[in-house]
């Protein structure tokens, strides 16, 4: 069947109270906020509707707040922030989770300093491989690695049996018009290895119950708004949520378009189907 192709949030806003919105390739490419990016959550705002940003980000709330003011994006456009970096926190200093209750207190970080707030402030400390109990993987060091400069290490976690968990579901996200590894990425081919995965973020359906919580709203009044259709559209779906997909973002390059352009009706019904995702519309670009 044919996906619904919207021109703005405005079409469908009136049979819903609130919006979960993914951030990266939606309202942001993670340099800078897309362009009609800020008017459309002003717009958002002013129809009354509550917001929620859900970032599939290996950082806390606090530092996606910082970056996008930054970018122009102010804090008081938007009313909610959840990140798997925010819910990974949470289970570590919670340890209510058996995978999480297992876990000693010696981790290795594989990732950059940037995401070091994920831990920051629990009774962990960081060693090295060797001295581990476990792996908190937040993704690659550098923008222009890859998975393979990761096996290496992988293979040594194993020889020791390391429990990972991976902050950031995301296999890649769109860096300014390229591709860069995510954690998610690492974590797949850490269990391909045989190695023991946790991760939180979304497509798991608990992140969604969390940011519903948070949120008040009933499950049939929210809206999710993404640009990657196995974990935004996917996510939403499983958690019984309506979701309109956003085509400028990662799947662009597979549409056939540049950022912002509509893509042709049969390839977006093709892409989606290939997918085995239902959105309930699409859209070009995040505007109301």
């Amino acid at each position: 069947m044919p996906v619904r192709m919207i021109h703005g949030l405005s079409e469908v806003a009136s049979g819903f109270d609130a919006f979960i919105l993914d951030l990266w390739g939606v309202i942001h490419d993670g340099v800078e906020a897309y362009a009609g990016a800020r008017d459309t959550l002003a717009a958002i705002r002013a129809a009354g509707k509550k917001t929620l940003l859900l970032s599939n980000a290996p950082r806390r709330a606090d530092a996606l707040v910082e970056q996008m003011a930054r970018m122009g994006i102010e804090r008081g456009l938007y009313d909610l922030v959840l990140s798997s970096g925010e819910a990974v926190h949470l289970e570590l200093q919670r340890r209510a989770d058996p995978f999480y209750a297992a876990l000693g207190r010696q981790l290795y970080h594989m990732g950059p300093e940037r995401d070091e707030n994920v831990f920051a402030g629990l009774d962990l400390v960081p060693v090295d491989l060797e001295h581990a109990d476990f792996i908190l993987n937040t993704g690659p060091w550098d923008f222009n690695e890859t998975v393979e400069d990761y096996v290496p290490k992988m293979r040594t976690a194993l020889e020791r049996n390391l429990p990972m968990i991976c902050a950031n579901p995301d296999h890649v996200v769109i860096r300014q018009g390229r591709p860069v590894v995510c954690a998610g990425a690492l974590a797949a081919r850490y269990a391909e290895m045989g190695g023991q995965v946790s991760m939180r973020g979304k497509p798991d359906p608990a992140i969604y119950d969390v940011a519903l919580e948070i949120l008040g709203v009933a499950r049939n009044r929210v809206l999710a708004v993404g640009d990657a259709l196995h974990t935004d559209v996917k996510g939403a779906n499983g958690a019984g949520l309506r979701a309109v997909f956003v085509t400028q973002g990662i799947h662009a390059a597979e549409l056939g378009i540049r950022a912002g352009a509509e893509p042709d009706p049969d390839v977006l019904r093709q892409v989606v189907t290939r997918h085995g995702e239902r959105p309930m519309a699409a859209i070009a670009t995040f505007r109301w």
